[in-house]
């Protein structure tokens, strides 16, 4: 973990923040992306790890690829969302 852990979210939402109906705010105190007013992307602001919402048929790919661990704050499984905490941008959920 560096020094600024929330680095990598801000550079791979540069490019979402480019379109004029994406904003920032927080989900669960987290920092996050919104696209008209729905959440889809945060990051965990103490580990840098990003959470990304995606359909839960890729999901399911990339819990099964071992790209991605399940999103379960407080013990509950979102399954539209996954926990990446791979730091290669080139290595993206998309």
């Amino acid at each position: 973990m560096t020094d600024r852990p929330m680095d990598l979210f801000w550079e791979v939402s540069a490019a979402a923040l480019a379109h004029a109906d994406v904003a920032t705010g927080t989900m669960m105190g987290f920092p996050c992306l919104r696209v008209s007013g729905a959440f889809f992307a945060s990051c965990d602001h103490r580990s840098g790890d990003l959470i990304v919402k995606l359909p839960p048929h890729r999901v399911q790919q990339l819990l099964q690829a071992g790209t991605g661990e399940p999103f379960a704050p407080a013990g509950r499984t979102f399954r539209e969302w996954i926990l990446i905490s791979d730091r290669d941008p080139a290595d993206g959920p998309g």
